[in-house]
């Protein structure tokens, strides 16, 4: 018989939690799946939000009230960020959230046009799993547009399983987990599968950044110095932030795949591309998108420091194959130099 006399590891979390003895919940999904075309980031003088912050104006435009990402954590109060980057080598651009349709380009209205899975959580997020399948042809961005355009209410969504481009399973599927060993210490685990009978190129960027809460003065932020990430050691960034105090981000490699390659710049808008303007800084956010895409080196920092952070992995891809990496995200407490292996192996178990 099971033994009911002491409450389940959860149970007793959310029991910590609501005493406040332990913050169970500071870290959980809080990162929105798109923060573009919302009232929140929205100054026009008309009001109209879609039209003044497009999703093309996203991956170059610093947010101010919030922050999105693919599959993605944050704390509470969104200062520090953390979710995946993608790029197949065919995309027009760097895939860091979620595409969809405004209110005017839908049938039906705004739409995510997507396939992804939000498969598992706990209640204090002491364990979270989702899905997110990335196709291996180039992502159909205006095809979706156009479709849907000229579509009226009584027909049906063009979705984007419609174009064909899941055929032949020419996509990857990955899958993200995370296991906190504590309310600061998070493990995370990503395995991306080769769905293909071919073999197949994926970049992954697992990235780091702090939400821009410095550019816009005090009158709505805490006069908080600007924050820093760096890299430390090898396989290691150290992030410091004046009210969150300092992070680790851990991150692992393969003995049969290329090294991956730390890139630093800042989360700044990219003022130069969208309003014609000067830029702020010299690196600004959008600077994985144009090294990774268009291999423009001056794009990222050269010095290891900035607000944005990413390991670059070029990983290959056998037909089927599995490949699995690890990272881990933890306080200046709960770090240790010996963050993998099996104790990270039996944690998630």
């Amino acid at each position: 018989m099971p033994d009911t006399s002491q409450p389940d590891p959860e149970t007793q979390r959310l029991t910590e939690d609501a005493r406040r003895d332990k913050n169970w919940k500071r870290w959980g999904p809080y990162l929105a799946e798109r923060q573009w075309g919302t009232v929140r980031e929205d100054y026009s003088a008309d009001g109209d939000a879609w039209n003044y912050f497009p999703h093309d104006h996203a991956r170059s435009r610093a947010y101010r009230w919030g922050e999105d990402g693919l599959l993605g954590i944050t704390d509470r109060e969104c200062r520090l960020c953390f979710a995946l980057a993608l790029w197949n080598g065919q995309d027009p651009i760097l895939k860091e959230r979620l595409f969809g349709l405004n209110s005017y380009e839908g049938n039906h209205g705004e739409d995510v046009k997507e396939q992804y899975f939000y498969l598992d959580s706990t209640p204090t997020h002491s364990y979270m799993k989702a899905l997110y399948k990335y196709p291996q042809s180039e992502f159909p961005y205006s095809r979706l547009v156009e479709e849907n355009r000229k579509r009226c209410l009584n027909d049906p969504e063009f979705e984007l399983a419609d174009t064909g481009i899941f055929d032949q399973n020419r996509y990857f599927d990955v899958l993200t987990e995370y296991a906190k060993a504590s309310p600061d210490d998070i493990l995370i685990r990503i395995t991306i599968s080769n769905r293909a009978a071919e073999p197949a190129d994926l970049h992954l960027l697992p990235t780091l950044w702090f939400r821009n809460s410095w550019t816009w003065g005090c009158s709505s932020e805490s006069c908080w110095v600007k924050p820093r990430m760096s890299s430390a050691a090898e396989g290691l960034i150290v992030a410091e932030h004046a009210t969150l105090e300092q992070f680790h981000f851990q991150f692992s490699s393969l003995a049969n795949q290329k090294p991956p390659r730390l890139l630093f710049t800042e989360n700044e808008t990219n003022c130069e591309l969208l309003f014609k303007t000067a830029n702020a800084c010299a690196f600004v956010k959008d600077a994985f998108h144009d090294y990774v895409i268009h291999g423009r080196e001056s794009a990222i920092n050269p010095e290891p420091f900035g607000t944005k952070a990413a390991a670059h992995y070029q990983l290959h891809f056998e037909p089927g194959e599995q490949i699995t990496l690890d990272f881990r995200l933890s306080s200046r407490n709960e770090f240790s130099n010996t963050q993998f292996g099996e104790s990270f192996n039996s944690i998630f178990d």
